[in-house]
């Protein structure tokens, strides 16, 4: 039996492309380190209750502390998880959290394509034990002017962009998201389907960029990114792709959705940056946490300029913004 793939090309994926998963569960680093069996995947999704709800929140992670903790106040997990941006169920903030109920997040495969070794699928289980995951808390900015502190669970993404073994000429990396018209009635019809995020490669590997698949320790609601998401806490928060289905390498910067659709507004980079306005200033933002939200000035790079600012080192930051 194939695993099919999620909604991008309609077509099987070939049974070599799927990565095994006893050898990983003995907890080795390579990409022999993966076991996939498509039959016992399935069987065992239905059997355990995983379909499709399993990650509408609610379930623990086992998790260890990590090593970046924002000392912000943090935002209780009602307010964290019911004013979102996730266009694909809905515009408003508030319907993503009424509408992703919809989202199946089992089965599901992840595709590795584009400049790397041998192209491959990955099941989202293995991905999960790949690594211990880390809580993290993460400062969360938004072009709309509002913030948040989250606290995370995963690890970083250059643990799962190592098992990958990108080509030297992989420059870039590419995230796409799952666009399924059944799943996700809400979605505007005019934008570029499927939601497509990227990072320079340097971006990508730095320990700050985070492979998620939880948050508050429990595994992550639909309608903050179930089952995958990346979260890049320098940038703003569209930067950081939800509900992912392909990591694509390429050598050239990828079209992303928001670029695309507004490239003087959306740069590329999308650092945070209070001296860059898009349609609401950036020198302050509103911080939603335990008590009515209150301005507080922006910080660059988010507040993360120590660990981050040597990567843009000689750039002009307004022309690449």
């Amino acid at each position: 039996m194939l695993i099919r793939k999620m909604q991008l090309s309609g077509e099987n994926i070939p049974s070599s492309e799927i990565t095994p998963r006893e050898v990983f569960r003995n907890g080795r680093p390579d990409r022999r380190g993966f076991l996939t069996n498509a039959m016992k995947l399935a069987a065992g999704s239905v059997a355990a209750g995983l379909l499709p709800g399993r990650a509408f929140g609610g379930d623990k992670l086992t998790t260890i502390p990590g090593k970046f903790q924002a000392t912000d106040t943090q935002t209780p997990y009602v307010r964290a998880t019911t004013y979102n941006n996730f266009y694909e169920f809905g515009v408003p903030k508030d319907e993503p959290a009424k509408n992703a109920h919809t989202l199946h997040t089992r089965p599901w495969t992840v595709q590795v394509t584009g400049l790397v070794k041998k192209p491959l699928t990955v099941n989202i289980d293995d991905m999960i034990a790949y690594r211990p995951l880390e809580s993290r808390v993460y400062r969360h900015r938004c072009v709309e002017a509002w913030s948040m502190v989250i606290p995370w669970d995963g690890y970083s993404l250059s643990e799962f962009i190592n098992f990958c073994e990108p080509l030297p000429s992989a420059k870039y990396v590419q995230f796409l998201s799952l666009y399924d018209r059944k799943q996700m009635p809400e979605a505007p019809d005019d934008y570029p389907w499927p939601y497509s995020e990227g990072l320079r490669m340097d971006e990508a590997m730095h320990p700050l960029t985070m492979l998620t698949f939880g948050c508050y320790g429990e595994t992550l609601p639909n309608q903050n990114g179930a089952p995958v998401r990346i979260n890049v806490p320098w940038k703003w928060g569209y930067k950081s792709a939800k509900s992912i289905v392909k990591f694509n390498f390429v050598e050239k910067q990828p079209k992303t959705l928001w670029n695309e659709m507004n490239a003087e507004e959306y740069g590329f980079y999308s650092n945070v940056n209070p001296n860059i306005s898009h349609r609401w200033s950036q020198e302050h933002e509103r911080r939603i946490d335990t008590g009515f939200p209150h301005q507080i000035p922006t910080q660059m790079f988010n507040g993360y300029g120590d660990q981050v600012a040597s990567l843009y080192a000689g750039m002009d930051l307004k022309k690449y913004y």
